[in-house]
């Protein structure tokens, strides 16, 4: 979802949506929480940016699925910087005064402080990626925490008015599943690779191994102690990941038969380089969690 070639998503969170959601106005309901940048007042600002530099839409579409970008914008004001100008306010007043300040009024003059510095402040842009695909009824969201990703969702909730995703749930554990592949077989579409970690039982302590073949009998001497809770795998010739065990994925990486099978698009086309870059990833990620899914027993219904 970033663009350039080489990355679609950094880690991936999927959500099912649990009722059918017309996207039809996505463009108009966006617009109402469209970044702005911080003006020399404000701590931060969230909201929706366009994915592609030379579009101004804030929903890029293709191919059934819909790729939003949530921007937010933070001015960072060091602790020991409002601190040290805090204290010598807080002197200089008491000495002139003669006497303590009292809390509320302590609190009064750091407000005053963070007020005269947020203008000098520098600012931190971070961008969290995620796109709807409308034909699985599925979310997936490029985000290094869950924070990260159910910022970006409310956003969207606030955007769309409602947002009914639901926590994934599998049939079966993919902790229990992933240990069946290291123990048993694994399914023909996957290689195992070497990276694995390992969650003793009645949590004694995680084990990681990497450099090391995950089918070595010492490998599988510690899996009978415990569970499989992190697994580096490769679909061939299509994506290398780790696999979580609440069923994300992480450290993505396609292979160079997928970056680079539409290189014949001259770079000058810009936006059909990214939209078929963006179809072709997001079909190889999309068909690549089906094949996971199945692998769980499906995604169990809620209730």
């Amino acid at each position: 979802m970033r663009n350039n070639k080489n990355v679609l998503v950094q880690k991936c969170n999927y959500l099912p949506i649990n009722k059918k959601i017309d996207f039809e106005n996505i463009e108009k309901q966006l617009k109402e929480c469209e970044f702005t940048p911080c003006g020399s007042a404000d701590v931060s600002h969230f909201g929706w940016s366009a994915p592609l530099a030379t579009s101004e839409n804030l929903a890029h579409q293709a191919d059934g699925r819909i790729l939003l970008v949530a921007k937010r914008e933070e001015k960072i004001l060091p602790v020991e910087v409002v601190n040290r100008e805090l204290n010598k306010r807080i002197t200089a007043l008491e000495e002139k005064e003669q006497r303590k300040l009292k809390k509320v009024e302590r609190l009064s003059l750091k407000d005053d402080v963070i007020a005269t510095l947020l203008p000098q402040a520098f600012s931190r842009i971070k961008t969290t990626a995620l796109y709807i695909d409308t034909m699985k009824q599925l979310i997936f969201v490029d985000a290094a925490s869950s924070k990260t990703a159910e910022d970006a969702l409310a956003l969207l909730r606030k955007s769309l008015g409602s947002l009914p995703v639901v926590p994934l749930a599998f049939n079966c554990a993919p902790c229990e599943v992933m240990t069946r592949w290291v123990t048993d077989t694994a399914p023909d579409w996957l290689i195992l690779r070497k990276e694995v970690e390992i969650r003793e039982k009645e949590d004694l302590g995680v084990i990681h191994c990497k450099q090391k073949d995950v089918e070595d009998e010492e490998i599988i001497e510690l899996v009978q102690n415990g569970l499989i809770s992190k697994l580096a795998l490769e679909w061939e010739n299509n994506l290398k990941f780790v696999l979580i065990e609440d069923g994300t994925l992480k450290r993505l990486k396609f292979d160079d038969n997928i970056t680079e099978q539409n290189d014949d698009i001259v770079k000058e086309d810009v936006t059909a380089r990214f939209d078929v870059d963006f179809v072709l990833m997001a079909s190889v990620l999309g068909k690549t969690v089906d094949s996971l899914i199945k692998e769980f027993g499906g995604i169990r219904d809620r209730l």
